[in-house]
Order: C-alpha cells, then structure tokens, then sequence
C-alpha cells in the first residue's frame, strides 16, 4: 500500500463539538497527523451521551478517530506557550471559538502566520468573521432555521422540520476540508499560507442548490412538499400494502416503462402525463392514482419489478437494516478499531476510495490527554522532569494509563 495522501501532514486542532472535529477527522481519514487540543474538562460531546462506551459518548467517539488529544489550560499563559510552540511546527491549524476567541489567548491567525508564514489556519463559527451576526453562537438546530432549510423540509401541511442529523455542522466541516486542500495546493506552489474564515450560515445556504436557485429565478419562495421533489413527479414515498417504498422516476422513458409494467397505459396515455413538466404541473391529479396502485402489491415485489426494469426505487430502511446492508459490508462502510485498553470501537468508515492511497481508521477516538506526554516529547522536545512538573501544576493533563 502507498503512503497515505496526507502524511507528514501537521494539523493543530483546537476545534470541539461537531464542524471542526468533522473536518480534522476528514484530514486525519488521509493520514494527517492531527493534535486534539482540549481544555481539563475537554471536548464537551465526550459527556454528549447515552450512548456510552468506557465513559464516553458515541457522539464524540463519532468523529474523533485517526486523532491524539493534548489536554492543556489555555488559560495559563505556560499553556498557551505550548500551543504557540506547537503552531510554530504545524501546517494547518483548525479552530471553532466564538470570534476574536483565540485571540484571548494570544493564537489568532496574524501573530502566529508572522512566525509560520506557510500556516493554513481555519476558522469555522456560525455567522462567520463579519457581519451583523458574527458576535452570534453558532447552533446547528438554530442555523437550519434561519438559513432556509427548515422552511423547505417536513410535510406539505405540516409544520416545519429538522433534518434527523446535525447537517449543516457536517456541510461545513466539508467546506472546510475542502477550502483548507485548496489553501494546501496554493501553498505547494507559492510557500503562502492564508486564513480561511467557514460559516455555518453560509455553508447551509451554499447547498441548498437548485431549490435555492428555484427561488432566485422565480421570485417565488419554494414550499415544503414532505417527501416530494419540487422539480420531478413521480419522485417520492408511496405506501405498499405492506409497508413503504421510495420511488425516483428520474425521465420519461421512466415513466412510461413504469405505467407499462404496472399496466397503468392510461396514465401514460394521458397527454398531461407524458412529460415530465406536465407531470409537475398536474401531480394532484396523477399522484393519488399512483398512491391507489402501489398500495396493491407488497413492498418485495414492486422492488423486485422496479429493479429488474432500472427505474430507481428502493425500502425506507432503518439504521440496524442500512449498516448491515450488503453494500455497506462490501464497501468497508463500518469498521473497527481498538482502543489503549483493547475495547474495540466500531466506527463508520471512510466515504472515498482513493486507489493509490486510500483513507482509512488507524487508531480509535483517544481519551482527553492521552497522549499529551508523547507530544509534548516528540513534537516540542520537553524532557520528562519538565512535563511532569506542567502536570504538577495542572498546566497540561494526562490520562492515567490503564
């Protein structure tokens, strides 16, 4: 196997929570050799549970892999020394705190990129560093309904819904992976660092591609249409007569391969019906006839048709039954990695399959300061009496070695 893509590549994160995590884990997927900076008490989703596993939560253990945690008091101006001394070494530091946070500290991007010219330093907050709303905390529930999503998503006539993940922490920790290996190929070429400023705000708007861009055309505000598609009929849930399927009749020749096999021509004859414009145009009266015909055949029948024909339909699965799905076997999507103490975690693994050099999980989520004494050591050349006096004088923790 070849080297991982990112190796030798020194990520400085400071990030908690879910956003910031999420991009350093994407980093760390690719081999980046990432430093989990957390306060005494640590990365407040380590207490986010049940579920737990060894004291601590599934959802920090979510995100947390492929990661060393240094524990340190920020504080403390010797802590913040550290972290200075350790941004000094590093390619790309990563952050979360509310604006002007860091710079408390004495670690905003201006006086540490004057010692490290060619560091890339992200910063990922809710409104992002200008503004009216920059001072605001940044809440995923809170951005999905401010940014539009919430408005768009639940039943026609019902109210308003969030989607069942914290998406828009996810968006931009994809943004921000993704602007800091733009901020890296710039850097390959001039030697130049930069800061990169991602917005919770801006990351929701950024997808809500073409329902965004329906709007901008139209003038019109787009509507809720529960698990209807606001461009595409028939592309939604139908009830069988067993349970439930997902239907996305993408073209017309779709569909029209569709009213054949379900022996429905009439509902291809129909001139309203023919085109998929028309189909928009007139799904009030098309969709309660097909609502009628799915519900006359059990859910493994209508898919075995559907599939052996190529008209994209599929079950509404649970989350046991999409894990340990075949697919999701055959593509290594849930893997497992020990921990210190030998509890093995199972984790979701990486989503891109790299053919020279792959992602992969090399270590499990670590325990707040597990390996502070090692970086301190390896990455900053303290000596042993030294470390132990920080951890004498609570300036750094350590985690008791099971």
């Amino acid at each position: 196997m070849s080297a991982s893509a990112l190796a030798g590549l020194r990520v400085l994160d400071f990030s908690r929570v879910l956003a910031g995590p999420y991009c350093t884990m994407l980093l760390a997927d690719f081999g980046a050799q990432v430093i989990k900076v957390e306060s005494p008490t640590g990365d407040d989703t380590r207490q986010w549970g049940p579920p737990w596993l060894e004291g601590e939560s599934a959802y920090y253990l979510s995100i947390n892999r492929n990661k060393r945690s240094l524990s340190l008091d920020l504080k403390n101006p010797r802590g913040q020394a550290l972290a200075r001394s350790l941004a000094e070494k590093a390619d790309v530091l990563v952050e979360n705190f509310k604006v002007g946070g860091m710079a408390g500290f004495g670690l905003d991007y201006e006086p540490l990129s004057a010692a490290n010219p060619g560091l890339i330093y992200c910063s990922i907050t809710g409104y992002g560093q200008t503004g009216p709303a920059r001072d605001l905390a940044g809440y995923d529930f809170i951005i999905q309904a401010e940014a539009g999503l919430m408005s768009i998503t639940g039943p026609q006539d019902g109210p308003p819904y969030k989607v069942g993940v914290a998406i828009v922490d996810i968006t931009a920790g994809l943004y921000a992976s993704h602007a800091i290996l733009a901020a890296l190929h710039h850097r390959e070429k001039t030697g130049q660092g930069q800061y990169i400023d991602v917005a919770l705000f801006d990351a929701q708007l950024g997808w809500l591609a073409n329902v965004g861009q329906n709007y901008l055309v139209s003038g019109n505000p787009p509507r809720r249409y529960g698990n209807a598609h606001a461009n595409i009929v028939p592309y939604e849930v139908f009830q069988t007569a067993d349970g439930y399927l997902a239907l996305g009749v993408g073209n017309d020749r779709q569909y029209q391969t569709l009213c054949q096999a379900a022996g429905q021509m009439d509902l291809w004859e129909d001139e309203r019906f023919q085109t998929n414009p028309g189909r928009v145009a007139w799904r009030g009266d098309l969709i309660p006839r097909w609502q009628a015909v799915f519900r006359t055949r059990a859910t493994a029948g209508w898919l075995a048709l559907l599939n052996q024909l190529g008209i994209p339909a599929g079950p509404i699965n649970d989350l046991p039954a999409a894990l340990n799905h075949p697919q999701a076997a055959a593509r290594g999507m849930v893997q497992v990695a020990p921990r210190a103490s030998g509890q093995p975690v199972k984790m979701v693994g990486p989503v891109a399959h790299l053919s020279h050099t792959p992602a992969g999980i090399f270590c499990a989520p670590p325990r707040l300061g597990e390996d502070t004494r090692e970086i301190l050591s390896t990455e900053l050349g303290l000596s042993a009496p030294v470390i132990e006096s920080l951890i004498a004088e609570k300036v750094v923790f350590q985690h008791p070695v099971s």
